[in-house]
């Protein structure tokens, strides 16, 4: 109980850093002081789990999620809208499971980031699973690169940390 206590204790720690290192004079493309992520989406997807900082389980447990290419056949089910404009996109989901969770990133041209981070949130389903619901929606950015996840908040909290972490 203790561990699981100071484990919230340090992820809001990390978030309100965060927020208090990129929220003032963020602009929408620069997510921060014209802070970028380079590289493949999936690997960047791998990087953030990597770096995720929850409990063993739940950190194992994202290692196996599935993880795939956005395309036109699957972004409705996956985005909540279709004609999102992006130029890469992955999405990682678990494969059987009754936890509401999806983590999406997608790269957009600069001058789309806004538009595309109110389409995400506009759109955002939480109860879109069977069963369950997502507790917390985020959509954010570093540079060009969206996040946008739906889980519990302790897990949408804790990635987006990790993601905001790879900012160079």
């Amino acid at each position: 109980m203790k561990r699981k206590i100071t484990a919230r204790i340090i992820t809001y720690v990390m978030i309100m850093c965060t927020i208090l290192t990129t929220g003032c004079g963020n602009d929408a493309a620069g997510g921060g002081s014209g802070k970028t992520i380079e590289g493949d989406l999936q690997d960047v997807m791998a990087q953030i789990y990597e770096g995720v900082d929850l409990d063993a389980e739940t950190k194992e447990a994202m290692q196996g999620y599935v993880s795939d290419t956005l395309t036109a056949e699957n972004e409705q089910a996956i985005l909540g809208v279709e004609g999102v404009p992006y130029t890469e996109g992955v999405y990682s989901v678990p494969m059987m499971s009754s936890i509401a969770y999806q983590c999406v990133l997608l790269r957009v041209n600069p001058e789309d980031v806004d538009k595309v981070k109110e389409m995400l949130k506009e759109n955002a389903d939480v109860n879109k699973w069977v069963c369950v619901s997502a507790e917390t929606v985020l959509v954010e950015n570093v540079g060009d690169v969206v996040l946008f996840i739906m889980s519990s908040q302790d897990a949408a909290y804790a990635v987006s940390a990790s993601f905001q972490a790879l900012a160079k």
